[in-house]
């Protein structure tokens, strides 16, 4: 048996492309999107066909297993595996050509759907299936899943929208197959032939959401064309390596109109679902209430829902008027559309979160009954499910009887684990009671091909084995996958965890790969700036995820929270909190980072940047009270500061010279505990960058607030702190003390706490009731927390405030964005006349993140993805507007303009 070090030496002497045998490749490559872990011996990133058939090769002389991965979404455990992984994302993803007036495109397989619809799209053209993973998904990927989507009731699976493809199998072989039996390994034409009787017979009755098993197999019946590029279709990576395809497109409508209708509950709106397909819909989707929640009301009334898609505005009238709904509406404006749609896109994660805050796994995501079935088949499972003590929330593609659902196994213990294979046997049996499919576009995996018997019988499975051997008799593609599977309770990717807080919270990213986009994505999207530019998984969400995983199974990553494969990659993590709100299920990559920090240096010398930015509260408290904030500026424009970058010029922005709250008039001394306060009253917390860098702010918002009407009041001495830049180095254990103080200073809040600093304000609202459960106080300040805006809508609803009539550009600060929301802010600034969006995504300074040696270049490179451009496409009179002192200091520094806080508009405006 050829050795580790051995096959890699020879990859490399043969191949022109990426070998990685290190921990933290074969860590990120461990899971998929499933509940499944395989533990592979190296990563491959090929540069073209050759390569691949080279890396074939060598492993198949070597013995060595080969899974080709592509985003890594998929969700039954087939793109992991034991041996080699070949990454087709990071060389193989380009679009080769286009065809428009034969409407076809050759692709390589790591290219992204969304890509190739862009570069078509000008053409009126589009690749019709189009999975809610369409921003990250593969080509490749697709083709081995036989991946579906929302528009698949028009325009088919995607074996229907291929026509060749360019395979290499296990040890090397190239094979281009299309359709008839050119191309074909040998001994295929021959086996069908040989079994054109269970072909014909044997098959379950067809539907188009037939995806499990080899479940084209019968396209290779001479009656049906010879198709052996659709056969290869939904093989799973389990036959060969697709190194090229040439795809169809299709006609996008010009202006689709969405018809949302509103039925009284699951069972109505699936039993009607059927109905509708006669009137030609592109897509009709079913989701009911418990998968809806809160968004429920901008809904029509019901307690289930069908959006179904129309190719214009005539059909959407004439099937509203046939519809026997509870209620509906058409919604014709495409950003109307596009913000319904995000609602099922992210449905795959937030299905993931129960009502209570527990999570839900995959396993039986997206089994499939004829569409006239669906209602019978719902309301039976739902029935299972309750039998079983399990919940979930099925949605999905109703006009298909596709059913997707996350469900709250027990993947832990012996007795849930037991659990999910009963319910698994019974479920498969229920989904064959209906005539479906234990797979309706996904794949079958480890999760269900150990089922596959009860769907086909033994005979179509032997014939599956059959089907695998003349495509790879060494067995060495994909082995346990479709094929002599592996047992679907198996190598589940909890079972390595200990039974700690911080494993279950790292446990929550299910891997759908949303932080993997390249599209910024606007103002909607802030996550995951670090990946869009760099392109590399490690430094995506779910590669620090995956990353941490392995750190607490301790397989590959084996020292621990001392481990510097984590510490690389989460040191380009500019804690934006991007992914708290923007991830579907909720990972806060920020918070993670803080906990690894926190022990990663225990007990060690911390980078001097901990020192210097990470206590920077105290420094300038000291410089305050020494009042040497002039001559702290004086040498620092001579002397860089330890511990900063020196691209960055190794200095801090200049300190005021004289703090916030020393320049305001005198007022009565603050009192920490007023239970008689007006009603009016708000209290102004002086967070440390208003307070010593940005004084002016303050003021601005003490001016606004008193115009509102409002009784201002601000502690005095710079003893309050809401200790993100502890947190953000983490240095917890100093950010609990210092919390406890500002605590212990500020007593019960007698009102509402504006903060003016939208990372302050986040880190009261979410770090501090984190980091101190057990203090009632810390809760009670959390929900006293009040942006600015926030501050004025709520407690001064009647206030005017002066018209500015300008436009503005600039930046919604991150932390904003992720955990307090700017629609106040938004609705502030148009009463106010300033017209114009603000920037989305990350400006890239990020806190202490931009200042930290080594990281100049992605800062800048962040800020050059959305803000930049923004302020250089705007008028010249327009004015910038940048709430967080990060983002100004970022605009100041790279863009050459002054950009000013809300309150600083507004109080010029007075």
């Amino acid at each position: 048996m050829t050795s580790p070090g051995e096959l890699e030496r020879t990859l490399r002497e043969n191949l022109r492309g990426e070998i990685d045998f290190g921990a933290a490749a074969r860590a990120l490559t461990t899971m998929d999107a499933s509940n499944y872990r395989r533990v592979p011996v190296g990563v491959v990133a090929p540069r073209d066909a050759d390569d691949v058939a080279a890396a074939l090769t060598v492993c198949a002389e070597a013995g060595v297993p080969v899974v080709p991965r592509g985003g890594g979404t998929s969700i039954a455990g087939q793109a992991t595996g034991v041996g080699v992984v070949l990454d087709l994302t990071r060389h193989m993803n380009t679009l080769v050509s286009v065809d428009p007036e034969a409407r076809t495109a050759v692709v390589h397989p790591g290219l992204v759907l969304d890509r190739l619809r862009d570069a078509v799209r000008p053409y009126g053209l589009t690749f019709g299936p189009d999975p809610s993973t369409h921003s990250r998904c593969t080509l490749g990927g697709m083709i081995g899943n036989n991946a579906c989507g929302a528009h698949s009731v028009a325009w088919g699976t995607t074996a229907d929208n291929v026509t060749e493809l360019a395979v290499t199998t296990y040890g090397g072989t190239t094979h281009r197959i299309g359709t008839g039996w050119a191309g074909a390994p040998d001994g295929l034409r021959e086996l069908i032939a040989g079994h054109l009787g269970p072909l014909r017979t044997g098959m379950p009755p067809g539907f188009s959401r037939r995806i499990s098993g080899y479940g084209g197999l019968d396209a290779l019946l001479p009656e049906h064309g010879v198709r052996v590029a659709r056969a290869f279709c939904g093989s799973e990576g389990t036959l060969g390596v697709v190194t090229e395809a040439v795809v169809r497109l299709v006609e996008t409508p010009r202006s689709p109109v969405l018809a949302v209708l509103g039925y009284a509950d699951e069972s109505a709106a699936a039993e009607a679902a059927a109905g509708l397909l006669p009137y030609g819909p592109l897509t009709v989707e079913g989701m009911a209430q418990d998968l809806v929640g809160d968004t429920a009301a901008d809904l029509p009334r019901g307690g289930a829902w069908l959006f179904v898609e129309m190719p214009d505005e005539g059909a959407a009238r004439a099937l509203l008027r046939a519809a026997d709904t509870v209620d509906g509406t058409l919604v014709t404006d495409p950003a109307e559309q596009r913000a319904l749609w995000r609602i099922r896109d992210d449905a795959a994660g937030t299905a993931t979160r129960m009502p209570d805050g527990s999570m839900a796994w995959p396993g039986w995501e997206d089994c499939a009954v004829p569409p006239a079935r669906l209602g019978a088949y719902l309301r039976e499972f739902r029935a299972l499910l309750a039998a079983h003590g399990l919940r979930g929330s099925p949605y999905g593609h109703f006009g298909e009887g596709c059913v997707h659902v996350r469900i709250d196994f027990d993947l832990v213990s012996a007795p849930g684990i037991g659990r999910f294979r009963t319910f698994s046997e019974e479920l498969a049996d229920l989904v064959v009671a209906h005539g479906g499919s234990l797979s309706g576009e996904h794949g079958d995996g480890q999760a269900r091909a150990e089922l596959l018997p009860k769907m086909y019988g033994p005979d179509i499975v032997r014939l599956f084995g059959a089907y695998k051997d003349v495509w790879d008799p060494a067995g060495g593609m994909n082995p346990g996958i479709l094929v002599r599977p592996a047992r679907l309770d198996e190598n589940l990717r909890f079972t390595v965890l200990p039974a700690t807080p911080f494993a279950g919270e790292i446990a929550r990213c299910v891997g759908v790969a949303k932080c993997r986009t390249t599209d910024p994505g606007g103002g909607a999207s802030v996550m995951c700036p670090s990946y869009r530019v760099t392109g590399e998984e490690r430094h995506s969400t779910r590669g620090r995820a995956r990353l941490l995983h392995e750190m607490l199974a301790g397989e590959i990553v084996t020292d621990g929270w001392r481990s510097a494969e984590v510490a690389e990659a989460l040191d380009l993590c500019l804690a934006c909190k991007g992914c708290r709100s923007d991830c579907p299920v909720g990972v806060d990559m920020a918070a993670y980072k803080a906990e690894f920090l926190h022990h990663h240096w225990a007990g060690r010398i911390r980078p001097l940047s901990h020192y210097t930015l990470g206590g920077l509260p105290g420094w300038l408290r000291l410089i305050a009270r020494l009042r040497a904030a002039g001559t702290v500026n004086a040498l620092a424009r001579r002397v860089p500061v330890p511990g900063l970058d020196r691209e960055r010029g190794g200095r801090l922005p200049e300190l005021a010279r004289e703090p916030f709250t020393r320049s305001l008039p005198a007022t009565p001394a603050f009192e920490a505990r007023s239970p008689g306060r007006s009603p009016g009253f708000v209290m102004l917390w002086p967070d440390t960058f208003t307070e010593y860098l940005a004084p002016e702010t303050g003021r601005a918002a003490v001016r606004v607030l008193r115009a509102a009407g409002l009784d201002v009041d601000v502690p005095r001495g710079g003893t309050v702190c809401c200790g993100l830049t502890y947190v953000s180095t983490g240095r917890l254990d100093r950010a609990r003390k210092v919390l406890r103080r500002t605590l212990d200073t500020l007593g019960e809040p007698a009102g509402p706490v504006v903060v003016l600093e939208p990372s302050c304000a986040a880190a009261l609202r979410a770090d501090l009731p984190a980091l101190l459960p057990d203090d009632p106080r810390a809760a009670r300040l959390a929900g006293a927390v009040r942006t600015f805006a926030e501050t004025l809508e709520e407690y001064a609803p009647a206030w005017r405030p002066p018209r500015l009539d300008r436009e503005v550009v600039g930046q919604t600060h991150c932390h904003q964005h992720a955990v307090l929301g700017d629609g106040p802010d938004r609705r502030l600034r148009e009463r106010a006349g300033l017209t114009g969006e603000l920037s989305g995504g990350c400006c890239g300074l990020a806190g202490n993140f931009g200042f930290e040696p080594g990281h100049h270049e992605v800062s800048a490179a962040c800020a050059e993805e959305q803000l930049l451009p923004s302020l250089r496409a705007a008028p010249r009179n327009a004015v910038i507007q940048a709430d967080g002192f990060s983002c100004r200091t970022q605009i100041a520094q790279l863009g050459g303009g002054r950009a000013r806080h809300l309150a600083e508009l507004l109080a010029e405006g007075l």
